[in-house]
C-alpha cells in the first residue's frame, strides 16, 4: 500500500501548480523528497514524511474549525499521518478531518487539489527531531456544526475570521489566507 501512496503523492505533487514561488519550491523540495525516500509517505520514514491536513471553514470563508494541538500548545488546522488505509493523501487530509472534529464525513465537501505546502520540523514520537511535509487541502461545511473533540485535542473550536486565537502560527495564517476565494487558484 505505501507503493500506491507514495505513487498518488508524486502524482498529486507533480500535478499541482502555484503561482507563489516558495510553494513551487516545496513542490520541488518535496518531490525530490519522494525520489530519494520510498516509504517517504509513511511515519516510519524517521527523516521526515508526508502528512495531509484539512483547513475547516464553512461555505461562506468567514469562520475556521481549529484544533488545540496538545504536543504543540497552538491552534492550527486538524490533519496529521498518513494511514496505510488511506487511499490517497486527499482521503487521508479527510479521514484527519473527521476524525479530529467529530463532524460527518457527509457534510463535507474536501477540495481536489491541495491548497498549500507547508514543511516544518516536528518530534515525532520518540527519536530524533523529524520533518512533516504537510499537504494541506480546503474543507467546506454548509454552517457552523458544533464539533466534537476528539483525544487528539486540548480545545477545538470555530474562529470567525475577525476574531482568530492571538498568536496564530504563521503557517495557518497563509492557510487561511489561501483559503479565502479570490486567491483560491487552480492547478496549471
Amino acid at each position: 500500500m505505501t507503493e500506491l501512496l507514495h505513487r498518488d503523492a508524486v502524482n498529486v505533487l507533480t500535478k499541482w501548480s502555484s503561482d507563489d514561488e516558495k510553494q513551487l519550491g516545496l513542490r520541488r523540495a518535496y518531490l525530490d523528497f519522494l525520489r530519494d525516500h520510498p516509504d517517504g509517505v509513511v511515519r516510519e520514514c524517521r527523516v521526515g514524511h508526508i502528512t495531509a491536513s484539512a483547513l475547516v471553514m464553512d461555505e461562506s470563508a468567514t469562520s475556521v474549525l481549529l484544533t488545540l494541538h496538545p504536543k504543540v500548545g497552538r491552534w492550527l488546522q486538524l490533519g496529521g499521518h498518513i494511514e496505510s488505509t488511506d487511499a490517497s493523501v486527499r482521503a487521508a487530509a479527510l479521514r484527519e478531518a473527521v476524525e479530529e472534529s467529530g463532524l460527518p464525513e457527509s457534510a463535507m465537501c474536501i477540495g481536489l487539489e491541495p491548497l498549500c505546502l507547508d514543511r516544518h520540523p516536528v518530534p515525532c514520537g520518540l527519536g530524533p527531531m523529524s520533518e512533516h511535509l504537510d499537504v494541506q487541502f480546503l474543507v467546506t461545511v454548509p454552517h457552523l456544526l458544533p464539533p466534537v473533540r476528539s483525544n487528539e485535542s486540548d480545545d477545538l473550536r470555530w474562529f470567525s475570521l475577525d476574531e482568530l486565537p492571538n498568536g496564530l502560527d504563521e503557517s495557518v495564517l497563509r492557510l487561511i489566507c489561501a483559503a479565502q476565494p479570490k486567491n483560491r487558484q487552480t492547478a496549471g
